[in-house]
């Protein structure tokens, strides 16, 4: 055993493959954003006014996974920051809170509690009446006269966590403040995100829309190569790697995100099995490897309602009993998971449009079958890799108690 972890951390401490990993992590921040000038204007000239401390138009941007989004938003909103203390003055905050994380935007109270933090104040993490943390708000924003950015990352999470009320709330703080004023930008993976809004949280919000289009395979080349001469040891990467990273991102919507998580679980791949070049094989491993972590994090992250309903589908998926499962098998199964987890149930509407979404993300497949007189139904299918079921099915089980 000695030996054969010697072998792995020589082959770690020798680092042959990177020069520099962190250059195709997600939180990298580059110095020129390629591909994405349009964009990155378009942003700059809605929120170039708070540099003369003027109120910012609320801005809602949309774009898939990957496609530069959070980089350009936050690109430009450093720009400003660092122009505004180069003037010596002090007008400008600039809030940034992810959504998706679990225990920051999982609740209203939450939400607020982080940017209360961001602000330099603070309140517990649970125990006060939400309107008196929307005062505690209030109060830390409206000490002085200043423009206060509120940047909510992947703002549809939130909104399917909580409610949209929180949006409006927020948009129509402005009308008690004397001294201050705040602006939202939002950041959405779903174009079709403010469909869903209540109309009087539409129009409080939607005053400027910026949508990101995908990267197409040769912008991916180009983003690719300029990372990995910076990431890489010289001469590390193969013929054809970067081409073939590109070519799987652009299949999946464009996504630069993947094409680098690509490149950088390919390069792990190589320098753990010793290897002093990344070829196509790793390529191929490191895409099996991601679409299975991949798979769990979405099921880890979903509300714990979606875990209940597709922990039913599992569960019946294993019982020898269904040979063929239903959407009513499963709402017969959600509610039993429910009434022993002691959770809330939903209406067999809202988990119909749970397994809707299901399907979406590929974790299942519903097909429309006719059951005659009876009318239409779906038949569902578990699209689960076998070697994910296991693993996603601790995360369920810990999740929801059980």
């Amino acid at each position: 055993m000695g030996s054969k972890l010697d072998k792995i951390f020589d082959s770690v401490m020798k680092n042959s493959v990177f020069r520099n990993k962190s250059i195709l992590q997600i939180n990298y921040r580059p110095d020129e954003i390629l591909h994405r000038d349009e964009q990155v204007e378009g942003v700059a000239s809605i929120l170039a006014p708070a540099l003369r401390g003027d109120r910012v138009s609320n801005l809602f941007v949309f774009g898939k996974t990957g496609t530069g989004k959070t980089l350009c938003v936050q690109y430009v909103t450093n720009e400003i920051s660092k122009r505004v203390a180069d003037s010596g003055e002090n007008n400008l905050k600039v809030v940034y809170v992810n959504c998706k994380l679990k225990k920051v935007a999982d609740t209203e109270y939450r939400i607020l509690a982080e940017i209360i933090n961001n602000l330099g104040g603070s309140v517990p993490a649970t125990g006060l009446p939400t309107d008196a943390v929307y005062n505690k708000f209030i109060e830390i924003v409206d000490n002085k006269k200043q423009t206060v950015l509120i940047i909510l990352d992947e703002i549809d999470q939130a909104v399917k966590k909580i409610s949209d009320s929180f949006l409006y709330t927020l948009t129509r703080l402005n009308s008690e403040l004397k001294n201050a004023q705040i602006s939202i930008v939002g950041i959405s993976n779903s174009l079709t995100f403010m469909d869903g809004l209540d109309p009087r949280v539409r129009s409080s919000l939607g005053e400027e829309e910026l949508v990101f289009p995908p990267y197409n395979a040769l912008q991916l080349q180009d983003i690719l190569k300029k990372r990995s001469i910076e990431a890489f040891n010289e001469g590390i990467v193969d013929e054809g790697v970067i081409a073939k990273c590109a070519a799987f991102a652009a299949r999946e919507h464009g996504d630069a995100r993947r094409a680098l998580d690509l490149l950088r679980v390919a390069g792990e791949l190589a320098e753990r099995a010793g290897e002093s070049k990344m070829t196509l094989k790793h390529i191929d491993e490191a895409n099996k490897k991601i679409e299975r972590d991949k798979m769990l994090d979405i099921i880890d992250s979903e509300p714990k309602q979606f875990q209940l309903v597709l922990l039913a589908i599992m569960g019946l998926t294993e019982d020898k009993n269904f040979d063929k499962i239903f959407t009513g098998d499963i709402y017969n199964r959600y509610q039993e998971i429910c009434e022993k987890s002691k959770n809330e149930v939903l209406t067999q509407r809202r988990v119909s449009d749970i397994l809707a979404e299901f399907d979406m993300l590929g974790i299942i497949n519903a097909k429309v079958v006719s059951k005659g007189r009876q009318g239409r139904t779906r038949e569902i299918r578990l699209m689960l890799p076998d070697n994910v079921k296991d693993k996603a099915k601790e995360i369920l089980s810990n999740s929801v108690s059980i």
